[in-house]
């Protein structure tokens, strides 16, 4: 009799590499050479820093400056940017730098690794990611050195580097203090260079190309070019630039006075605050506020935006913008009892809006329970709970100063959360469902309900 061969799917594949990158990394970090004093750290904390640079996270249980050696540091670089990229593109990358051949199944995988809806051209998307991811990160270090090379000397350089991947990555986690960026809060260079990478980096590069492609029909059509990018880009573009500027100004009104955030600051400083918070909070999760300090309503405002996060296809992490740009679409359509679902003189489909609400809904689910369970085991605030397991499920890093408190359990709730939280919600539900559905012939009988 012949064995049943087990069938693993494409998010099959991507789960489980995140998983042996992540237990790789925690394996090296738990070294002796990966520390400052030459002594092993707890294989839990290692496991936690491992997780939190693989998922980009940037929630940290030890200070990473003052605890990684060199060699840690570049650990934990390394495994940001694979995070970061998704280890199956840089898998790819390597076999087409080998000149090996990307076969059907190794498209599929990159198809699912980046959420696209084709599997053409897959092969010349990933070169251009790479080039362009290096490019980026490169410029970014270049323009941080003008800072950091000043302050430190030639460390500076290495720190310039670090920063500017993890920026970029949307990682938030640092090597140059233990309060995050706070240091330079009021630094023009740092706040620009920083926003920069994280905006860029989580707009999505599928919104790269895009721009690109509509820039060269500028000199046709002048001004009028950007009406030729797609339906996905304007949406993306739209809902970034909204969030940002509407998320400044609720930090700067609800904050304005605040003596314990920006309210001894000028109005200058205040702006830069308030749109750095604004900023970060779409998955970054550097820090120039500590987090603990600012009013309830501006944590709130916090919540929403982290849980949001950045663009699809890209570095961010959370349910992403297009996504809640097609449930607030569908919601209005719904409400004006219109036959279609339509934005910018285009309809958008039945999948799209049955896939944001299931990756919603699966966000919810990981938010909720790590929520509950996490207030089983810890001794906090609700406020701070809730900051932790949103700061983890949309894979952002932005605390309220309790991850460096959490006992074990609590450290191995918050891992899980971001691992799931980074493979993301539609890809585990796939994965999940190892059945494949049988189409029926004759369709199931319907019958009205009640909603709302």
């Amino acid at each position: 009799m012949k064995k049943k061969r087990l069938a693993l799917s494409t998010t099959h594949y991507i789960m489980i590499s995140f998983l042996l990158v992540i237990l790789a990394g925690s394996v090296l970090l738990s070294l002796p050479i990966s520390t400052v004093d030459g002594k092993s750290v707890s294989y839990t904390d290692a496991l936690f820093t491992a997780t939190t640079a693989t998922c980009v996270t940037g929630l940290v249980t030890l200070p990473t400056v003052t605890t990684w050696s060199v060699f840690g540091q570049v650990v934990i670089l390394c495994l940001i940017q694979l995070g970061g990229l998704g280890i199956i593109t840089v898998m790819s990358w390597f076999m087409i730098a080998l000149h090996k051949k990307i076969g059907i199944s190794d498209r599929l995988l990159l198809q699912d690794t980046f959420n696209l809806n084709t599997l053409s051209g897959l092969v010349r998307f990933v070169k251009k990611v790479i080039a362009g991811t290096f490019i980026v990160e490169g410029i970014g270090a270049l323009m941080y050195m003008t800072v950091f090379i000043p302050q430190y000397g030639a460390k500076g350089i290495w720190i310039s580097v670090f920063n500017s991947v993890s920026a970029f990555c949307n990682a938030g986690i640092d090597i140059i203090s233990e309060n995050s960026l706070c240091e330079y809060a009021t630094n023009p260079v740092i706040n620009v260079v920083t926003s920069f990478l994280i905006v860029t980096g989580g707009i999505g590069y599928v919104v790269w190309w895009d721009f690109i492609r509509v820039i060269k029909l500028y000199k046709t059509h002048g001004l009028k070019c950007f009406k030729f990018m797609t339906l996905h880009s304007k949406i993306a573009v739209f809902m970034t630039v909204m969030l940002i500027i509407s998320g400044a100004v609720l930090f700067f009104i609800f904050e304005y006075n605040n003596p314990l955030t920006m309210g001894n600051h000028n109005l200058f400083d205040k702006i830069q605050l308030s749109l750095f918070q604004s900023v970060t909070t779409r998955t970054a999760g550097f820090a120039t506020i500590p987090q603990e300090n600012f009013t309830n309503a501006s944590a709130v405002i916090s919540l929403l935006l982290m849980f949001i996060g950045g663009s699809p296809v890209g570095t961010a992490g959370g349910v992403k913008t297009v996504t809640i740009a097609v449930l607030v679409i569908t919601a209005y359509s719904m409400v004006k009892d219109k036959n279609e679902i339509t934005v910018f003189n285009r309809a958008i489909s039945q999948k799209a809006v049955k896939k944001a609400i299931a990756v919603v809904g699966t966000s919810f689910v990981i938010m909720f329970v790590s929520t509950v369970l996490l207030s089983l085991v810890t001794d906090a605030e609700i406020i701070d709970i809730l900051y932790e397991t949103v700061s983890a499920t949309a894979t952002v890093g932005l605390t309220r100063n309790l991850t460096s408190s959490l006992n074990i359990w609590g450290k191995f709730i918050i891992i899980t959360t971001m691992y799931l939280g980074r493979i993301g919600p539609i890809t585990l539900a796939i994965a999940l469902n190892t059945k494949k559905d049988k189409q029926n012939i004759v369709k199931t009988p319907y019958e009205d309900i009640s909603v709302g």
